[in-house]
């Protein structure tokens, strides 16, 4: 997919160049680029001089040799598009370069930087070579930088004409350099993409010349390329995630602080209790009272009825097999970091549900306090 959006870009320039109308050249009437500069206002010496306004003075500080009429360059600059997370480009930079700040913290961030680029060039079917890696010492923080280089072969596109027979009308080829830095704490990683190499060759002839303009859009267009190759390696990286922590066991059994048998749910005590209600709520339990302070829910527990209906649509709800009762349930955290907490459940004489009532309850609770299938 990116490697036909970066070719049909490509295929823009090369086409452009050979219309008969020219888009990214001014058109109309150029009478004042042959006017000739009139001569200095001479003031006799017996008068003063008139006074001059100074917000229409042209300094002599411009490019007095850029181009004039209809050799200006019209189309729009190109832009590095920072559509990557926590991704920033420089104010004022005319350059193809990019900066990506740490966003998995899991992750190399320049691994993960260099893993897209090969992604990418070899998305595009492109070979590449491992240039050189060099380090710097930071005196700041003592620890050294690094910054590595990496080329690719050639990029090539061919231009046909014809219908039943074709020839090549132009032939494009490019080559590029990228350059990695990452600061001293790996926590920020730029990457600038350099045309190295350009030959062209059309019915004009060949040349191996670039105008800086073509030049700068086909440099960004290559860097939003490998920009957008990153930010889909982010979206998979989180999507994987996602799955892992919904495929993860949060549940188990265990003991809570008093050796009773109890559920043990790897979330933090207050979170668990914020979401203990909806656990009730679509299971058949009603709560009756509560201490938030020591973080007991006293409820009673009504096994739902399922219709007919519920079998034959696929609709029964899970259904906890104890008895009509009332119950508490006491959390507690059991841990230091208070990353895991224990929910006791207890029946109306206070004595906690035996291991074999915990176990034969598990498949449900486990889903249940996993907060999975909320819908």
């Amino acid at each position: 997919m990116s490697r036909h959006l970066f070719y049909f870009s490509m295929l823009s320039l090369t086409l452009t160049a050979c219309s008969s109308v020219d888009s990214k050249r001014a058109q109309g009437n150029f009478d004042y680029a042959k006017k000739q500069e009139s001569k200095a206002f001479i003031v006799p010496q017996n008068l003063d001089m008139p006074a001059k306004q100074q917000e229409f003075v042209i300094p002599q500080k411009i490019n007095h040799q850029g181009s004039v009429g209809d050799k200006v360059d019209v189309r729009a600059p190109s832009l590095v598009l920072p559509i990557a997370a926590s991704s920033r480009v420089l104010a004022d930079s005319h350059e193809a370069i990019i900066w990506f700040d740490k966003v998995l913290e899991g992750e190399d961030l320049l691994a993960f930087v260099q893993n897209a680029l090969v992604t990418q060039l070899t998305a595009d079917n492109v070979n590449y070579e491992f240039v050189k890696s060099s380090s710097q010492n930071d005196p700041a923080s003592k620890k050294q930088s690094i910054a590595e280089t990496y080329e690719s072969d050639w990029y090539h596109n061919e231009v046909e004409t014809g219908w039943l027979f074709t020839e090549i009308e132009s032939s494009t080829s490019l080559r590029f350099r990228y350059d990695i830095f990452a600061k001293p704490h790996g926590r920020s990683v730029s990457l600038q993409v350099s045309l190295i190499d350009f030959m062209k060759t059309d019915s004009e002839g060949g040349t191996k010349t670039i105008e800086p303009i073509d030049k700068q859009r086909v440099e960004m267009t290559m860097l939003n390329e490998i920009v957008a190759q990153v930010d889909y390696s982010y979206r998979e990286q989180q999507r994987e995630n996602r799955l892992m922590r919904a495929n993860q066991k949060l549940v188990s059994i265990g003991e809570n602080k008093e050796k009773e048998p109890a559920y043990i749910v790897e979330m933090e005590a207050d979170n668990l209790w914020d979401n203990m209600p909806i656990f009730f709520e679509k299971h058949g339990f009603v709560i009756n009272d509560l201490n938030e302070t020591n973080k007991i829910y006293y409820v009673s527990f009504t096994k739902p009825e399922i219709s007919i209906w519920d079998t034959i649509w696929g609709d029964e709800p899970p259904v906890i097999e104890v008895s009509d009762a009332k119950y508490q349930f006491v959390l507690a955290s059991i841990d230091g970091k208070n990353e895991k907490t224990s929910v006791t459940v207890y029946d109306a004489d206070g004595e906690p549900l035996p291991l074999e009532t915990l176990e034969q309850v598990f498949p449900v609770v486990e889903k249940g306090l996993s907060f999975r299938e909320l819908n």
